[in-house]
């Protein structure tokens, strides 16, 4: 007699059901991760359009002027470049006082020697913290996860 090879379809459906579970989880793990992900992106974005403008500053020995509206959320930075922060994620925003204010309109100026108007811009998204601290001194731009000491 031949022994008949093959799985049952109570094996198969077993493993069917694995699978679909472990599928389940890891989609549950990414969805949670996504968010993380987009804030941790959206903070390293806005330091390196700070960090382009003030070397736009320093070659071209001109003041540059990098503007986030914090209305819109718009952001405007050298050499014509723009974007908008996540909707999701709350937005704070500490820079010196500009001396032609606008209304709800961050600005952070950048000088030829480097350095700059200084502030601190924070993206929060529940728990999750990423702060952009930008030296008054130096104009030196660092990005650090948590929102720092207020």
């Amino acid at each position: 007699m031949k022994r008949q090879r093959g799985f049952s379809l109570l094996e198969i459906v077993v493993v069917i059901a694995l699978i679909a579970m472990l599928a389940g989880i890891a989609a549950a793990t990414i969805g949670r991760a996504m968010p993380g992900q987009q804030l941790r992106g959206s903070a390293r974005e806005l330091a390196t359009q700070l960090r382009f403008t003030r070397a736009q500053a320093i070659a071209s020995g001109r003041e540059q002027v990098f503007e986030l509206d914090l209305g819109s959320r718009a952001w405007r930075g050298a050499g014509g470049r723009s974007g908008r922060v996540p909707e999701d994620f709350e937005l704070i925003v500490t820079t010196a006082r500009d001396p032609r204010p606008q209304r709800e309109v961050a600005v952070v100026r950048f000088f030829p020697d480097g350095a700059a108007t200084g502030g601190r811009i924070v993206l929060q998204y529940r728990d999750a913290a990423w702060r952009i601290d930008i030296g008054w001194l130096t104009g030196e731009v660092k990005l650090a996860r948590g929102r720092g000491e207020p």
